[in-house]
């Protein structure tokens, strides 16, 4: 059984053209989300995923409607391939059940991998270099705004682990997760304010 996922970042884009290949490639099933590539609550993706069974196969219109990052692509696409569920992407022309598709599969794990090492290999060199200026474990209790927005960004993104997050900005897990909780419920804020002077302008 072929299950079609399809995504756009924005409720002005159309999802019409994805569904529409999605159906004529032989999806049976189309499930979608309208949210941004970075966001990690994905309804849509979540009842696709759910559907698939042992022999089934997962279909996109292109690859960066699925993963958040590569390395979150190459993930899914693992955990996939473990069940027995296979993957399709239709513009790349790419079907992880031949021998073709997962060629490039191995080739892309092991870009991931190499950019997960140059991301450490700056990360150490950046506490080697901070130790060496003395600043051991001397960072401010609070963040400043800058280093927050790195740290949301590298979440996000998922090219760091939330261990190397918590390393790289010298916190602890809490201390993480509250930084993304107060910025989460900051931009529910700004949303909230928008819409009410939306509604004001209105009246």
């Amino acid at each position: 059984m072929l299950i079609g996922y399809a995504r756009v970042s924005t409720a002005d884009q159309y999802l019409n053209m994805q569904e529409d290949a999605l159906k004529s490639a032989g999806c049976q099933d189309v499930y979608t989300d309208v949210v941004s590539g970075v966001k990690t609550a994905r309804p849509g993706l979540h009842s696709a995923l759910s559907h698939l069974r042992k022999g089934d196969m997962l279909v996109v219109w292109r690859l960066d409607r699925l993963g958040r990052s590569l390395a979150h692509l190459i993930q899914t696409i693992k955990e996939l391939s473990e069940k027995g569920i296979g993957f399709k992407s239709l513009q790349e022309n790419i079907d992880t059940t031949t021998s073709g598709g997962q060629l490039i599969f191995h080739i892309f794990g092991a870009l991931a991998q190499f950019e997960r090492e140059l991301i450490r290999e700056r990360t150490n060199a950046g506490l080697k270099a901070a130790r060496i200026r003395g600043r051991l474990g001397g960072r401010p209790v609070q963040l400043n705004k800058n280093e927050i927005r790195k740290l949301k960004k590298h979440y996000d993104k998922g090219d760091l682990s939330v261990m190397e997050i918590c390393k790289l900005f010298n916190i602890t897990k809490p201390t993480l997760y509250r930084y993304l909780k107060n910025e989460s419920q900051k931009q529910s804020q700004k949303k909230k304010n928008k819409k009410l002077h939306g509604q004001r302008h209105d009246l």
